[in-house]
């Protein structure tokens, strides 16, 4: 696990953007896994003003989304979907047929969860995968609990997790409880990871994630198996390292 620590936020985002835009220059129809949250805002940024540039295009890249929340539809001003139409996939020239984002308001969720597990095998490994992390340590949606699980699932979301996460909406009981994620065997399958951490809050899960016991316990401890990631952090997310 690479640890790479930068001065501050705008330092780590464009560094984010480097590792993105290297990887399409490099293979046009690349695969790539991406998040949401404040975290990767940055690196969006960064993104699109390179593709203003014209020196990059995004046709052929397919994405996937580690998750969504259930019950927003997509027009919802906090749906995941909306969050990367509005800050990356309407500035860019990506196909919308290549968008791949799990479904929160299907009907049968199991059936969805299978769906997108299924979709994201046959595009085959994605070649780079970003993370941001969780204060409880989760990945993706992935919460903190009694084992890993596998593959794309539902999830029900711990309340410091609701809490965090509220900050997004005018109530905390707007926010939804569930959400369909990608899961941890599925992160696991990208050739590269990249996980942005940024503040003091997250300081405490980023130390265990480098240097704790591998734990369902905090999620994000299983990417110490995987022989390809790079942590990009800020001081203030290096803290206790």
């Amino acid at each position: 696990m690479e640890v790479i620590t930068k001065s501050n936020y705008q330092e780590m985002s464009l560094l984010a953007a480097k590792y993105l835009l290297d990887t399409v220059k490099g293979k046009s129809d690349a695969v790539i896994g991406l998040p949401t949250g404040s975290t990767p805002l940055g690196m969006y940024s960064a993104v699109v003003e390179e593709y203003r540039k014209n020196t990059i295009s995004f046709q052929n890249v397919k994405t996937f989304n580690l998750d969504e929340y259930i019950g927003l539809i997509k027009t919802d001003e906090n749906s995941y979907y909306n969050f990367m139409n509005t800050n990356l996939f309407s500035h860019i020239d990506i196909k919308k047929e290549n968008i791949h984002i799990p479904d929160g308001m299907t009907g049968d969720v199991k059936k969805e969860c299978t769906n997108y597990e299924n979709k994201v095998r046959q595009a085959g490994s994605m070649d780079i995968l970003f993370l941001g992390i969780g204060k409880n340590g989760h990945i993706g949606f992935n919460e903190p609990g009694d084992f890993f699980e596998p593959y794309t699932h539902e999830v029900q979301l711990k309340q410091n997790t609701i809490n965090a996460n509220s900050r997004f909406f005018e109530n905390i009981h707007d926010v939804p409880t569930t959400a369909i994620t990608m899961g941890i065997k599925t992160i696991l399958s990208a050739k590269k990871i990249v996980l942005l951490a940024e503040g003091e809050s997250k300081a405490e899960a980023v130390a265990e994630m480098v240097n704790g016991k591998i734990t369902p316990r905090l999620p994000a401890s299983i990417l110490q198996l995987h022989d390809n990631i790079t942590v990009i952090i800020d001081k203030k997310a290096a803290g206790n390292l």
